[in-house]
This record gives C-alpha cells, sequence and structure tokens, in this order.
C-alpha cells in the first residue's frame, strides 16, 4: 500500500513527529510504538525505505502504469523497465488501470501524491484530463507507446508498420481490403494506423470502401463480430488488415467458422507479433512491434532524469521513435515466404 508519514499517523493515532522519530530509530514510547508497528505490519509499509526518503526525498520507487497487465504486451514493456532500473537500485510499483481512463488519473493522481521518484506511463487515450495532471506532477514522467507533445515520449513508427502490412496485402494482388480498428482516442493504434492504411490505399489508387473499414476495441470478440459486418456486407473484401493480432484472431475464427478458407478464399494480417500468432494455423503474417526495448528506453530516459540535480521539462523532453518489423508467414497467400525481415529497426532521438 502507498502510503505517507500522515496516513500512518492518522491510521495509528499518533502525532507526525512521533512516526517521523519511530521510522528514524528514535525515542518512541512503548504504546505509541506499538500502535505505529501494527499498522506498518497491517499495509505491508517499509520504514526503511520510506525513513530514507523523508531524510533524502528519494524512495528509490517508480510507479509503471499499465492498461493491462495480463496483455502480453505490457509485460514486455516491463520487462524492459525492470531490466534497466534493477541494476540501479530503483524498485518498480505496478498499476493495472484494465483499460480505464478514470483508474488511469486515479493513478497518476496516487502516484503523484504517494512518494514515488517517477512515473512510466503507458498510455492508451489520453485526455485533457490526464494532460493537465500530467504537467501539475512534481516528479518526471515517460509516456510508452503514446507521442504526447510536451512530454518524453518512447513510441512506434506506426504509419510505416501499417503501410509495409497493407503494402504486403495489395503486393499479393488483392485490391480489396477490409480493416478492423479500434477508437480513435487511441491515438496510435486508432487513429494514426487507420490514417496510414487509407492513405497507402490513396497511393496504390485502391478504392477505399467505407463500408468494409469497422471499429471496435481491442476485444478477440470485436475482431469476430466485426469481421462478420464486413463479410456479410454488400462488398465483401478479399484481405482483412486488422490492426492487432487479437482482432485479427477474431476475425480468423469467424473464417473458419463460416467456411471460409484462409488465406486462400480471405487474407488475413495483424499488428503485434503477439506468442499465440506464431502458433495458430494458419500462421499470422503480422508487425513486430520492440516493447521490451520500448521499456528499456523509457527507463533510460526517466535514469537522465533521476540523475539531474534540478530537471528543466522544456530542456529534458526526449522523443525516442522504434521502427517496427513486417514478418510474413502464411495468413496472407499460400506462395508467400516464411519470414521476412523488411528493414531492421532502429531507434532514433528526435
Amino acid at each position: 500500500m502507498a502510503l505517507n508519514i500522515i496516513d500512518i499517523a492518522k491510521l495509528a493515532g499518533v502525532s507526525k513527529s512521533t512516526v517521523s522519530r519511530y521510522l528514524n530509530n528514535g525515542y518512541v514510547g512503548a504504546e505509541a510504538r506499538e500502535k505505529i508497528k501494527k499498522v506498518l505490519d497491517e499495509t505491508g509499509f517499509t520504514p526503511q525505505r520510506q525513513a530514507k526518503g523523508m531524510r533524502t526525498k528519494k524512495t528509490n520507487l517508480i510507479g509503471v502504469i499499465v492498461p493491462k497487465i495480463s496483455s502480453e504486451t505490457p509485460a514486455r514493456v516491463v520487462e524492459g523497465i525492470t531490466e534497466i532500473l534493477s541494476p540501479n537500485n530503483y524498485d518498480i510499483l505496478i498499476a493495472n488501470t484494465n483499460l480505464s481512463i478514470e483508474k488511469e488519473l486515479e493513478y497518476l493522481n496516487i502516484f503523484k501524491a504517494n512518494q514515488v521518484d517517477g512515473i512510466i506511463f503507458m498510455a492508451t487515450k489520453v485526455t485533457e484530463k490526464h494532460i493537465s495532471v500530467m504537467k501539475n506532477l512534481e516528479v518526471p514522467i515517460v509516456v510508452v507507446a503514446q507521442d504526447i507533445e510536451g512530454f518524453s515520449s518512447v513510441f512506434f513508427n506506426e504509419f510505416d508498420a501499417t503501410r509495409d502490412i497493407t503494402n504486403c496485402i495489395i503486393e499479393k494482388g488483392h485490391k480489396k481490403l477490409g480493416y478492423i480498428g479500434v477508437y480513435e482516442e487511441d491515438q496510435a493504434v486508432g487513429f494514426d494506423r487507420r490514417e496510414a492504411f487509407i492513405e497507402t490505399l490513396n497511393e496504390k489508387n485502391i478504392e477505399i470502401i467505407n463500408e468494409n473499414i469497422k471499429i471496435g476495441d481491442f476485444a478477440e470478440e470485436s475482431g469476430y463480430k466485426l469481421a462478420k459486418e464486413i463479410m456479410e456486407g454488400n462488398n465483401p473484401p478479399t484481405a482483412i488488415v486488422a490492426v492487432t493480432d487479437n482482432l485479427a484472431l477474431g476475425a480468423i475464427e469467424y473464417l473458419i467458422d463460416n467456411n471460409y478458407r484462409v488465406p486462400e478464399d480471405v487474407a488475413v494480417v495483424g499488428m503485434g507479433d503477439s506468442k499465440i500468432s506464431r502458433v495458430i494455423t494458419p500462421k499470422l503474417t503480422t508487425i513486430h512491434y520492440h516493447y521490451k526495448t520500448a521499456g528499456r528506453k523509457s527507463a533510460e530516459i526517466m535514469l537522465e532524469y533521476l540523475n539531474e540535480k534540478t530537471i528543466q521539462k522544456e530542456k529534458m523532453v526526449k522523443k525516442v521513435k522504434i521502427n517496427c518489423l513486417l514478418i510474413k508467414r502464411n495468413s496472407e497467400k499460400s506462395n508467400c515466404e516464411k519470414v521476412l525481415m523488411i528493414y531492421i529497426w532502429e531507434c532514433s532521438y528526435i
């Protein structure tokens, strides 16, 4: 539980100065000592770390906000973060929002109030409320997966990634394409990928069939439902671009349930290179995102902040864009290559 000295004092029914003396090994009467100890034991509070924090204003804790801890993507980001922070004597507190904007705002405020040295925020939708809270933080923050103006951000080259996966389908001779996306409030996954898909079709002089562009959420069930709407519409496509592997899996499930052959009748591609994309039949053509690298880069930027004696936000904003890999497998056309790396990824400070 994230507590401060005031919280401990209230729970124990003693003064702040008494708690401070206890945490710093000063004299505290037996009755007060027992009350404080009981609160610490019940809450899991760590006196040694907090005592140090009260003296140095540092706790060596970094708050990490993730959208869904059970998902493979955040797990890879967190792995990268810990690889950098742990050897530098920082621990992390993980806040799982379960894709709730309200929870994101709540955890930003909790971390703001409860003695973390910095925040790494794996963002989805970013609202004006988010920006307002982030601007008022007294600790550094690094955003992962979204490029937010005015804040250090580690994000992906969504345009090129989507263009590559769309061109992969077009180069196989497909002229009627469907698209399964997510809400555009998610700038990277929802808005940027959709715009890149449309722009790629325009560049190739391929008709954009608006009724075949469907928007839902991240659930596999959404992929199933939207594939049904597309294939049972007036102008069904011969290929479907899904903005996540999860949505692609839902689309493939619908197609198989309705006696379509994948990829012979309808090709399907995804984005994310999840573990399941490599073992399903057919194996999924997809985009590989370097999520672990993004975690490492975000932690490296955080350490740069923490190693500065003074933080001038306007001078310390850093942007890291990470390119992605197109991986061809079996879900687009039967004659496609097994695996093809289109280009080598690199990180660039911009």
